[in-house]
């Protein structure tokens, strides 16, 4: 029998995806949450919380492989070092963790630059929680999720008038192609640093509201703003964005398959 691979935030956007990637490789899944689960098809739920040990060494026990999910706009660093204390107890031999692009590239210094940017910050804290843990590692950075666009625009598109950041650009890219690439890094030797992952098309912010509102058939107004801070110049010269590590489908074609059930 092999061993379980363990998934945190297995029951969220992207973990979701690599759970189904992995039992559908044939490999029996463990996943960390914070509610209780019932399990089944191979795949067992392990009630706990990262922003807390409780439930952790659980959920590592007896698992060699071990793909990092979870994640929220604030704390990632703190609850990755809690995972990996817990993996390092177990003897976890390969921890795979998922960043974004620019988490090394984009300054995070002001307290405008926390505000807007404290995620990257927080990632690339996490990021070094991992690579200095001791432990074989592989660490992807993707761009955004299409997911994530999705749900912002949703919400941006409540408003009459919406604001938007002059000059960010944007490549998003779908998450079940992120889910992939993640697995395939699971299931091989660590890797270390891999290289980033991207969607196929550069977009700006009001590019990204405007081919949302078309599909919804919605009319909105849409302000230029300028951001201050470094963190903000550095998402305008680009350092959010891989173009050189583009892949799958696009924005439109995203949105395209979501209006069939309205979006």
């Amino acid at each position: 029998m092999t061993s379980p691979i363990l998934v945190t935030g297995g029951t969220g956007t992207l973990g979701r995806c690599v759970v189904t990637r992995l039992r559908s490789a044939g490999r029996d899944v463990r996943v960390l949450s914070r509610h209780p689960h019932g399990g089944g098809d191979g795949i067992e739920y392990v009630t706990g919380d990262l922003r807390t040990p409780a439930g952790i060494d659980a959920a590592v026990d007896g698992a060699r492989i071990i793909v990092h999910c979870a994640g929220g706009r604030v704390g990632d660093d703190a609850t990755t070092r809690t995972l990996v204390g817990a993996a390092t107890r177990a003897g976890a031999e390969h921890l795979v963790y998922i960043s974004v692009v620019g988490a090394d590239r984009i300054p995070v210094v002001s307290a405008i630059d926390r505000a807007m940017f404290g995620y990257f910050a927080s990632k690339l804290a996490a990021e070094q929680a991992v690579s200095e843990s001791g432990l074989a590692w592989t660490t992807l950075r993707a761009t955004q999720f299409h997911d994530a666009f999705l749900k912002l625009s949703q919400g941006m598109a409540r408003f009459p008038v919406i604001p938007v950041m002059a000059g960010f650009r944007f490549q998003p890219v779908d998450t079940d192609e992120v889910a992939a690439r993640l697995v395939e890094l699971a299931l091989g030797p660590p890797a270390g640093l891999a290289p980033d992952i991207a969607g196929p098309r550069t977009y700006g912010m009001a590019d990204l509201l405007r081919a949302y509102l078309r599909v919804g058939h919605k009319r909105r107004v849409l302000v230029s703003v300028r951001a201050p801070g470094k963190a903000a110049r550095a998402v305008r010269a680009g350092a959010n964005l891989a173009p050189g590590h583009a892949v799958g489908r696009s924005w439109e074609d995203f949105l395209a398959e979501r209006s069939v059930a309205g979006v």
